[in-house]
């Protein structure tokens, strides 16, 4: 027979059930062939330790889907297929306005595009790891701002694409351990497949601290400088020098900032959570509210389609551009149109030529009195 807290530690309830249903079934073949001795008292004392906690992981884990009613199931419903399109759809503003904007094409909204990338994965796979996607743009703007003289050098284009591709590259690495734990599973709470923060206790403080804990400790540095930065530049305390930020940085840097805070505040419920139910299994699962846990969820779900709409309030340039892409009466110019309307108004202001200035006879003949 295996120890008590081994079969307790089993990775499934139904494997445990079927393993004291067989010894069951074979203490009791034993007594009826008269082969061996029965030992209903120690089942009976196997059975009562170990099924209250297997009842309660079971029901904390296991919804039954019949027992909500239908205009909740409806409404869940409805988030999920809203949240889904929302994040498709802003997440290809974001894309081609970048693509089709030259004012957007920098090396700083490179990683804006990667982090749409990351945001339009997240609708159809959902896993917390894209969050080193989005720490990596903040402190390209920390770069930007802080180390501006040395920015250049370090966020040339090709560092920029080396940056981004490496970032992918980790990310890809760190989502391998999902197909070995076995962490992505269907809940029916939430109607869709999600991270299991059950299936293993070092696996999920792992994912807390390098997904959520670490990325907003680095961000919390940067925007800690930046601010520092930008107050004394309104206040002017070196004033003999030029001011070394300029309002449209200004502006982008407050971007940033409002997408970090809600990433903040969005994945902050789940992600304590996680961190309590590893530390403690058997304790926190049957004490944490489903309605809880399902509104954490959708709140970090939902995050992944924030961001396009974001940038188009905050932002003039993205603004714009979604409302070119909208009224656009053909779908093909989105991909054939070299630039957008602002850009090749600039190029054409810069290409045009002054007209000639009318000579006015009254002042050349009293240019040449002065002469004379």
């Amino acid at each position: 027979m295996r120890p008590l807290d081994e079969m307790e530690s089993s990775t499934g309830c139904h494997q445990y059930r079927r393993y004291l249903r067989d010894l069951k079934h074979s203490w009791d073949l034993k007594a009826a062939l008269g082969c061996g001795p029965v030992m209903p008292d120690t089942f009976t004392l196997i059975k009562n330790r170990t099924e209250p906690r297997l009842g309660q992981l079971e029901r904390a884990l296991a919804t039954d889907e019949s027992a909500r009613p239908a205009w909740v199931i409806a409404i869940l419903a409805s988030v999920l297929i809203f949240t889904t399109v929302v994040d498709v759809l802003g997440n290809l503003l974001v894309i081609i306005s970048v693509f089709r904007n030259r004012k957007l094409r920098n090396s700083g909204n490179v990683f804006v595009v990667s982090l749409a990338f990351a945001d339009l994965v997240v609708a159809f796979y959902p896993t917390p790891w894209f969050s080193m996607l989005s720490s990596t743009m903040d402190v390209n703007r920390y770069c930007y701002i802080c180390h501006s003289f040395s920015y250049s050098r370090l966020y040339s284009y090709r560092n920029t694409l080396l940056f981004v591709a490496l970032i992918w590259v980790l990310t890809v690495v760190a989502i391998i351990p999902n197909f070995f734990v076995g962490s992505l599973r269907y809940d029916p709470r939430v109607y869709s497949c999600t991270f299991d923060q059950n299936v293993s206790s070092s696996y999920t403080v792992a994912v807390v601290v390098v997904h959520f804990l670490v990325p907003i400790a680095v961000v919390t540095f940067c925007y800690l400088r930046i601010w520092v930065l930008v107050i004394q530049v309104r206040r002017k305390v070196k004033s003999e020098e030029s001011p070394r930020i300029r309002p449209s940085d200004v502006r982008n840097f407050i971007t940033m900032f409002v997408v970090f805070v809600l990433f903040a505040i969005c994945w902050a419920p789940l992600n304590l959570i996680g961190l309590a139910v590893a530390i403690d299994p058997s304790r926190v699962v049957p004490r944490i509210p489903e309605w809880l846990f399902v509104v954490s969820y959708f709140m970090a779900y939902f995050n992944s389609c924030l961001n396009a709409i974001i940038y188009g309030l905050l932002n003039r340039n993205f603004r714009n551009e979604y409302k070119r892409i909208v009224t656009s009466n053909w779908m093909v110019r989105l991909f054939v149109t070299e630039t957008s309307r602002g850009a090749t108004d600039g190029r054409s202001v810069r290409s045009k030529q002054s007209p000639p200035q009318p000579i006015n006879n009254n002042d050349s003949v009293r240019d040449r009195s002065n002469k004379e």
